[in-house]
């Protein structure tokens, strides 16, 4: 049950946003009373942390299960620029706003969760395309690994990039061919050209 409470707290909380969605409305979406929520969460916040860092494990499978499967790690990351987007479908609403500003604590911990997560595979990735011949052999990945977390976290910053003037799928795309340029080398850049017209056509 708690699961199945976790699953449609998220549908509901990316469609209608974390604030918006009442204890209420979950029980009668399950078909369940309060009570049972209240049985395995002991208050909304409790709820919305777990459903934050179920959607952190999933999407953190889901890459390394991409970076497994890909032949180099350009491949690598537009094979997770579509995973995320056909995730991000689901969001009706900016999920990483509405945390941020109703449930600070959580968004702190997320970013810090996502950091641990996230840093050291992109920091392999950039060392295997350096052996590979596809990045620069001088690039810091140390830093570089740094700087794209900071940039793939604040591209989904709505006070920055508004949704109304900005695509997510153009956000992701820009940044994505916007750190590739800076580092790859010769091969690696008509690698990425292919990718690029691929995305386009």
């Amino acid at each position: 049950m708690k699961e199945k409470i976790i699953k449609k707290s998220e549908e509901l909380f990316l469609t209608l946003g974390f604030k918006n969605v009442t204890m209420d409305d979950i029980a009668t979406g399950l078909g369940i009373s309060k009570k049972t929520i209240y049985a395995h969460f002991s208050n909304k916040t409790e709820l919305v942390s777990a459903v934050t860092f179920s959607v952190l494990e999933y999407i953190y499978k889901g890459i390394e299960q991409i970076k497994k499967n890909a032949v180099n790690p350009i491949e690598e990351l537009y094979n997770t620029k579509l995973f995320l987007i056909n995730f991000l479908k689901k969001e009706r609403v900016s999920a990483q706003y509405q945390l941020k500003k109703y449930y600070p604590k959580i968004f702190d911990q997320l970013q810090v969760k996502k950091f641990q997560k996230m840093h050291s595979s992109v920091e392999n990735s950039l060392k295997k395309g350096v052996e590979l011949q596809l990045f620069r052999p001088e690039i810091d990945t140390a830093f570089i690994s740094r700087v794209y977390f900071v940039g793939m976290t604040g591209i989904r910053d709505t006070s920055v990039f508004s949704e109304s003037i900005f695509d997510k799928n153009y956000l992701m795309e820009s940044y994505l061919e916007y750190h590739l340029r800076a580092i790859v080398t010769e091969n690696g850049l008509k690698l990425l050209n292919n990718y690029v017209k691929k995305n386009k056509s």
